[in-house]
């Protein structure tokens, strides 16, 4: 299984914060994702209606998933494909291994799939003599790196164009040592020599799956790059890589997920490629796979099915949540330690691999809401993440300090008197300890704020006593 590192994330982000390539990184790229979701949104009137319809569309088909699941298989079949079903990670990687070895491949093209990552397809590919190339420029930049994706949309999205610059340098050592490649279109231009002549080498193409629609037996993609066309037009089979959760019921209900899905992400009305897979070639088709395979992954999600956590699986994974998330955008994706980053995975990682494994994600939250705000199928995950933080508190896996805190909080608000006059006293001794700069850089019962930033100090009087002597907000 992908092995995880969630555990740590306290040393993951402390290790993130000090990283200034890592810094400069995102402080660039926040300002296009967030600005241009607020754009797109603003111009479609509509677009709060879309994600209502979204969020009904995905509720409506987890609670149907198996009918629809069996109507897509029947589709699939029905075009001259296979389904292979695959309870787990390991089973996942088997199919996609017998595919390969079916047809003595001996190089595989991939677009960008987060459910490869989730199965660790490269290293299974790699440890039996099969050459993964990855297609996507972001995911080929990584490959290049051994490093894993930072976000869901844009992997590389963690690195300056100077890392960049460099990685080329290092592995394309037949081009010309003195090349000009500073600028990004002269990077893009490398990577597609580079990548061109792989397309026509690869036995298998693998992709992933934005949405499965039941009513056609079609898996669907968006790119923006044509990488996913190529890798699976041209390979003699196409593999599809997807989780159960990814179908719907229509092309109708497909094309309104899609009128969201490319606003969130990237602020882009559509994506520059939406791709339909229909089966393989077909008799006077001018291109196309001789065969084509989905693989269709459970590993663990029919265990959120009827829990509180159900609603996760309606995510879409257009990355908005990070792209607003604080924490995120402090940290990074590789400190959350697994396949899913943000907020998002927050809530999916503890689903997946357990709380006992992933229980400090769901504490990597300020709880300002934003994430919740801005998912265009409505999840909310604030929720539950309290709702996984309750579980780890339930299960003694909280430090005991918290918990003892947690407990004494609990006695005092519940004695309305003895809460009001220990704010009272709490807030005139933290406002007199922090007179001179109006903030506070050490505090004995804070320590886990206070050890990363300054406190700001209370005025010194609490909201409740300033409402009960006859203030209100001006």
């Amino acid at each position: 299984m992908n092995v995880s590192t969630s555990r740590n994330f306290k040393a993951n982000a402390a290790e993130q914060l000090a990283n200034k390539d890592l810094r400069a990184a995102l402080t660039k790229s926040k300002g296009h994702f967030t600005d241009g979701r607020t754009t797109a949104a603003a111009n479609l009137p509509e677009f709060e209606d879309l994600r209502d319809q979204s969020r009904d569309i995905k509720d409506h088909t987890i609670e149907h998933l198996d009918f629809y699941l069996e109507a897509y298989e029947a589709k699939v079949v029905e075009n001259g494909g296979v389904v292979h079903w695959a309870r787990t990670a390991e089973d996942a990687r088997q199919i996609v291994l017998d595919i390969c070895r079916s047809v003595d491949a001996k190089a595989v093209n991939k677009g960008k799939s987060m459910i490869g990552e989730e199965c660790e397809i490269n290293e299974m590919l790699e440890a039996n003599g099969i050459r993964p190339v990855e297609t996507d420029l972001g995911e080929y930049i990584i490959q290049l790196r051994g490093e894993k994706p930072s976000h869901i949309i844009a992997p590389a999205v963690h690195l300056t164009k100077a890392q960049v610059e460099d990685s080329f340098r290092e592995n394309h050592t037949e081009l010309d040592p003195n090349r000009v490649i500073e600028e990004p279109s002269a990077l893009l231009d490398e990577a597609r020599t580079i990548l061109r002549k792989k397309y026509f080498e690869a036995e298998v193409g693998i992709t992933g799956a934005n949405l499965l629609i039941a009513e056609t037996g079609s898996s669907i993609i968006v790119t923006n790059e044509g990488n996913g066309d190529l890798s699976q037009l041209i390979p003699k089979v196409h593999i599809v890589l997807a989780s159960l959760e990814k179908i719907v019921p229509t092309l109708e209900d497909a094309a309104t997920i899609l009128r969201v899905l490319a606003r969130s992400a990237t602020g882009q009305e559509f994506s520059s490629y939406t791709t339909l897979s229909t089966g393989p070639k077909r008799e006077g088709d001018p291109d196309g796979p001789e065969q084509y395979h989905v693989i269709l992954l459970d590993n663990g999600r029919t265990n959120m099915i009827g829990t509180e956590f159900q609603e996760m699986l309606r995510c879409i994974r257009c990355g908005a949540c990070m792209n607003h998330c604080p924490v995120y955008q402090s940290v990074g994706g590789h400190a959350y330690g697994w396949v899913y980053p943000g907020p998002m995975g927050s809530v999916l990682t503890p689903g997946l691999l357990g709380v006992d494994e992933a229980g400090h994600l769901p504490n990597a939250s300020t709880f300002c809401g934003r994430c919740e705000e801005v998912c265009p199928v409505r999840i909310p995950l604030p929720k539950m993440m309290r709702n996984w933080r309750e579980q780890e508190f339930e299960k003694h896996l909280s430090p005991g300090a918290a918990r003892v805190g947690l407990g004494l909080w609990a006695f005092v608000t519940k004695r309305p008197k003895l809460y009001q006059m220990a704010t009272n006293l709490q807030m005139r001794m933290l406002a007199r300890a922090g007179r001179t700069k109006g903030r506070l850089s050490s505090l004995p019962l804070a320590k886990g704020w206070t050890k990363y930033r300054e406190l700001p100090a209370p005025e010194g009087r609490t909201f409740q006593s300033r409402w009960k002597s006859g203030e209100r907000p001006q």
